[in-house]
């Protein structure tokens, strides 16, 4: 037996009048199926496949043909190392609906990796998109695409049991460099170029160096992102200025009293650094840098402004802002300067700048 309910009128039916219900129901529709229709003709049918779970593998899943739109998603992942689906959709346009049945395809024969750290944001009423890493499958694809310049890594159990503070952080990386993309699309002068862009000198993955500050202290340095920003000048000479992305989400000390310590103020020294003793242009023959500084809230890019201000030289390189300069044009006079702590835009750009030639 089953129930329907038309206009708040449930009916009750069996088996052997189906036939005659549906075609009733059918004509009260202006002649067009309808949804409950199709669902009960699926149900008579037993091909009606339930829901797949969203954090558990199906045992049993449609066949699929990896096609150029799967690529692009494992190409984008690699890169950022974690996206969220409405992330996905943006960067690589088309229709959302069918990149969100691709991205379930693709995390159910393993491909992806859902991260379950994330879990918690669904238990608290957070985001429902999907935050996705890759899975062990993409592995024959990189390898075959990349080659020699591919390093091969368990990505499915990294990602999945990744934890939730390096999660976030990551996110954070991966926020910043989103938005500064689909900025760059919206200012027909400037092209963004990621690490894997750029022919930078150091073979080590992740980028690092270390650098003796003026008290005889040896210092590691490791950016979260390198990435690069270009345009072309009147002149038509190719003009880029490297960046390095620090992504702050307040957990680290901004002062603490001795260097022995992890705290922000010390990367800002091994940043200045860097800068007077030129091992950016001897490490990764970078001519010129800037330091970007996204953190979590407005009060924490003042504590950040007070530390710079204790350096004794290279204010000029840092620039500061808190999350919402996400939702904001980066490239206007949005971030504060660690020198005087004024507004400025990314980048000076020249008012007849045109987009560069790869």
């Amino acid at each position: 037996m089953f129930v329907v309910s038309l206009i708040h009128t449930p009916i009750i039916f069996s088996r052997k009048n189906a036939a005659s219900l549906e075609c009733n129901y059918e004509l009260a529709i202006n002649g067009k199926p309808s949804r409950l229709l199709r669902l009960f003709r699926l149900r008579q049918s037993g091909t009606m496949q339930s829901r797949l779970p969203r954090f558990k593998r199906a045992p049993t899943v449609a066949p699929m043909l990896l096609m150029e739109r799967d690529r692009q998603i494992i190409r984008l992942i690699h890169r950022h190392r974690f996206l969220r689906s409405h992330q996905i959709i943006a960067l690589l346009g088309g229709s959302p609906q069918h990149l969100l049945r691709r991205l379930k395809l693709l995390y159910h024969h393993g491909y992806l990796e859902r991260p379950r750290a994330q879990i918690d944001y669904y238990h608290q009423g957070g985001s429902s998109h999907i935050i996705y890493g890759l899975g062990n499958k993409s592995w024959m694809f990189l390898k075959q695409e990349l080659g020699d310049d591919f390093h091969e890594l368990s990505w499915g159990e990294k990602n999945r049991a990744v934890g939730r503070i390096f999660l976030e952080h990551a996110l954070l990386v991966s926020d910043v460099m989103v938005s500064l993309e689909l900025a760059c699309r919206k200012h027909d002068g400037i092209g963004l170029r990621y690490e894997d862009q750029l022919a930078l000198h150091s073979e080590q993955q992740p980028f690092q160096w270390r650098v003796k500050t003026r008290s005889g202290i040896r210092l590691g340095v490791i950016p979260d992102r390198i990435f690069a920003l270009e345009y072309t000048d009147q002149n038509g000479q190719l003009e880029r200025v490297h960046f390095f992305l620090e992504a702050d989400r307040g957990t680290m000390p901004v002062v603490r009293s001795g260097l022995t310590q992890t705290s922000f103020y010390r990367k800002l020294l091994a940043y200045e650094a860097t800068w007077t003793q030129k091992i950016h242009q001897r490490h990764l023959g970078v001519h010129r840098f800037r330091v970007l500084t996204v953190t979590t809230v407005a009060a924490r890019v003042k504590s950040l402004l007070e530390a710079c201000s204790q350096l004794k030289r290279g204010h000029g390189l840092f620039l500061f802002a808190d999350r919402t300069v996400l939702e904001k044009d980066p490239f206007s006079a949005v971030w504060r300067r660690g020198k005087s702590s004024d507004t400025a835009g990314i980048l000076d750009l020249p008012e007849m700048a045109s987009r560069p030639v790869s």
